[in-house]
């Protein structure tokens, strides 16, 4: 790699751990850890900038970065800011902290940064790059279009669900909900394949950082995202049901009941 690819490298590790500290800061403040899902998009947001500040590369690509990333990452916090206030713990995190194995440093907000700095290498990387977009790029922002579309549009399907008295009770399965038990775990996975392309396409170094991805997708769908969610979901009446009929996170065509 060059020089200024380590320094955009060591510049974002730098913003990725000041951002862990200040969430570690504002988790005690508030007496939740779900407030590091807040810092997970604005994080990435963060990240972004600094490579397009730091990065010598092709300045349309870099803006590209900070325009998609800006957008699903500020999206994401504000829509999760909205979700938490008026109410307690994240199941998820009562579930971890319930295993009594460590603290919101150790359990959450340490291997949370490194995921974090990990999956936006190619957002990192690919700042320093002098090549030209190509029809690659154009083809990362349409599959990144599509991920943003099923977190959208899902996280405004399940909150209008939520605001229905008739539906108190049931089990969401229209729309998105109908076709994956996760559109939006599922969108989260989409749009960062889309990052990716944009990122291969200003050449070699952007095209190995496909690990990124590829972590992306197991974390939110086996570790800390679907799978866990799934833990508690099954707890409730009906959801058993409905995970025999949809699949747990990447879409088909729903089934009849």
């Amino acid at each position: 790699m060059t020089g200024s690819a380590w320094v955009v490298l060591a510049a974002c590790a730098a913003t990725v751990a000041a951002a862990m500290a200040l969430t570690a800061l504002a988790a005690r403040r508030a007496g939740r850890w779900s407030v590091v899902d807040v810092t997970w998009g604005a994080g990435f947001v963060a990240v972004a900038v600094v490579a397009a500040v730091v990065g010598d590369g092709n300045l349309w690509r870099r803006l590209v970065f900070v325009l998609l990333v800006g957008v699903w990452g500020l999206r994401l916090a504000s829509h999760i800011l909205r979700r938490g206030r008026g109410h307690g713990e994240d199941p998820r995190y009562e579930v971890i902290k319930s295993e009594g194995k460590g603290g919101i440093v150790r359990r959450v907000l340490a291997p949370q940064g490194a995921t974090l700095w990990f999956i936006s290498l190619p957002v990192q990387v690919a700042a320093v790059s002098g090549r030209s977009l190509s029809w690659l790029a154009a083809l990362g922002i349409l599959v990144w279009a599509v991920g943003l579309a099923f977190e959208a549009v899902g996280d405004a399907q399940l909150a209008a669900f939520r605001a229905d008295p008739a539906a108190r009770g049931t089990v969401m399965d229209r729309g998105l909900w109908g076709w994956t038990r996760h559109p939006n775990y599922f969108g989260d996975a989409c749009l960062w394949w889309g990052l990716w392309l944009i990122a291969a396409d200003s050449g070699w170094l952007g095209a190995i950082m496909v690990l990124s991805p590829v972590a992306m997708t197991f974390f939110i769908r086996n570790v800390t995202g679907a799978k866990l969610l799934e833990r508690t979901m099954m707890e409730r009446p009906g959801y058993p049901a409905y995970a025999e009929r949809v699949p747990m996170f990447f879409p088909r065509p729903p089934r009849k009941p």
